[in-house]
Formats: C-alpha cells, structure tokens, sequence
C-alpha cells in the first residue's frame, strides 16, 4: 500500500513532527502583529496571528465626539479596521501553515486557539 521504504511507523512520525510544527507555528503566530486600518489611519486595530485583537489606536486628529452621527461612524471605522487587520490575521496564519503542509490541498482548515 505505501512505497518502498514507506510503512505506517515512518507515517505516523512524520505525522507527529508536522503536528509539533503546526503548534510551534500557532504559537509564534500569537507574538506577530499585522495591522488593519480605516479613515487613512485615524483608526488601527493591531491583530496577532492567532486572530486575537490586541489594541486599537485612534488618532487624537479624531475631533471630538459631539452627536450621534458622529459616534456611529468612529464605530464604523473601528469595525472596519478590525475586520481588516483579522482578515490580514488569517492571511498570516495561512501562508505560515502551508510552509509546513506544502500547501497540501484537502487538508481541513485547521483551528487556531
């Protein structure tokens, strides 16, 4: 069933060092800050590989705050550069995560906690 000079016991080991891999991989992933913006920089949410907002930054040029239009569109910004800097997060992860699979296709999307 597997090639000459593949049997289940090489498998499984190359199956336990890709999985000690992928968990050094995830942890590092927690240290690395990627950057999602809004409003040309009034608004940055940092965001760790692992998907986790770590801060948020908005510019004193930011007037301040005197009605609710006002308010609604700072909320605005900050939920767009969140949803930036995550999908920059997911980026990061992905191209990590296929240095170590090869980029083998078929493989389920892996959690990241």
């Amino acid at each position: 069933m597997f090639g000459k000079g593949m049997n289940l016991g090489n498998l499984k080991k190359m199956a336990e060092e890709m999985q000690n891999k992928m968990a050094q991989v995830q942890s590092e992933l927690k240290e690395r800050i990627v950057e999602g913006s809004a409003g040309g920089g009034v608004v940055i949410a940092y965001v760790n590989g692992a998907q986790e907002i770590v801060g948020i930054k908005i510019s004193p040029d930011v007037s301040l705050l005197s009605g609710t239009e006002d308010t609604e569109m700072l909320a605005d910004l900050v939920m767009a550069a969140v949803n930036q800097g995550l999908e920059k997060s997911r980026q990061l992860a992905q191209q990590e995560m296929a240095k170590i699979t090869g980029g083998l296709g078929g493989l389920p999307e892996l959690p990241f906690a």
